[in-house]
């Protein structure tokens, strides 16, 4: 992951953490002198994300901090991998372990669980992708672990594609002022997406030439006469109330992508832990 982007990021998360007076426990327990080396380990298996990301919290408590991986981002570990070493004051370790093992388990969950997802529909061709649905300000890092989990991204943001949903389609008018809007605007090199909840709603967009369709909470039959209906004329999407449990069923209906956004705002975190041990006092290492 990009840590100079994420930066700005975990600097805001430590300032959240130190409050105003910093880390009182740790300094009232531990010397100032005290080095010591902690690893962080995988508690349960998954996929490696946002290890770059909780490194960088423990360099920017303290510059001085020593970091080195032992897996890549991306790789899926077993329990009891063991995924970096840091070395350093004792003091900064501490007080960067929580904002660094809160970055590390969260993007690592998200990571997981599309990684199951993505296993769950081999051989079937569609593309899982994640949605909006993510945590402010964490945007482009729970993104990012969705691909290192084998997922493909579905907008960014609002300016990146249209997508004309059910609001825009009642406030533009219908269907077709809100294509005719769209098209009217949109340049070359945007595709044009539109949300439809019937297979009457589907073959109004066909007429009007649409891209892509975001069929939403449609039945499983209901998915499959659309593919039909559709015949490779536009790309679809399947999207509202695609479980863990239903994901293979969905993918099987022949439809190209799936979107889900459980998979940033609902994925379980990664167990992940600091094991720390102390080496020496910083005074014995300057005596030698």
């Amino acid at each position: 992951m990009d840590v100079f982007l994420s930066r700005p990021l975990v600097e805001q998360a430590l300032r959240e953490d130190l409050g105003r007076a910093g880390d009182l426990t740790s300094e009232a327990t531990i010397s100032k002198a005290l080095i010591a080396d902690g690893v962080l380990i995988a508690r349960a298996g998954g996929v490696i994300a946002g290890l770059e990301v909780a490194l960088e919290a423990f360099r920017l408590v303290d510059p001085t901090v020593e970091a080195e991986r032992f897996v890549d981002e991306g790789d899926e570990v077993s329990a009891g991998t063991r995924l970096a070493r840091v070395r350093g004051r004792a003091r900064a370790l501490l007080t960067a372990e929580r904002t660094a093992l809160n970055f590390l388990g969260h993007l690592s969950g998200i990571a997981s669980t599309t990684r199951g997802v993505v296993r769950a529909v081999e051989g079937t061709g569609v593309r899982v992708t994640c949605t909006r649905k993510t945590t402010p300000g964490l945007r482009g890092l729970e993104k990012e672990a969705v691909r290192l989990g084998g997922g493909v991204n579905h907008r960014f943001g609002l300016d990146d594609g249209i997508l004309i949903k059910d609001n825009h389609r009642v406030l533009a008018g219908g269907v077709r002022a809100a294509v005719l809007g769209a098209r009217a605007r949109a340049g070359h090199m945007i595709r044009i997406e539109l949300e439809v909840d019937t297979l009457e709603e589907l073959d109004e967009g066909l007429a009007l030439g649409i891209d892509a369709f975001l069929l939403d909470n449609m039945s499983l039959d209901d998915l499959r006469e659309a593919v039909r209906r559709v015949g490779g004329r536009a790309v679809l999407e399947a999207s509202g109330g695609i479980t863990p449990a239903r994901v293979r069923e969905v993918a099987d209906t022949g439809v190209h992508l799936m979107s889900m956004g459980w998979l940033t705002h609902s994925a379980p975190s990664l167990d992940v832990s600091l094991d720390v041990i102390p080496v020496v006092h910083e005074a014995m290492v300057t005596s030698t």
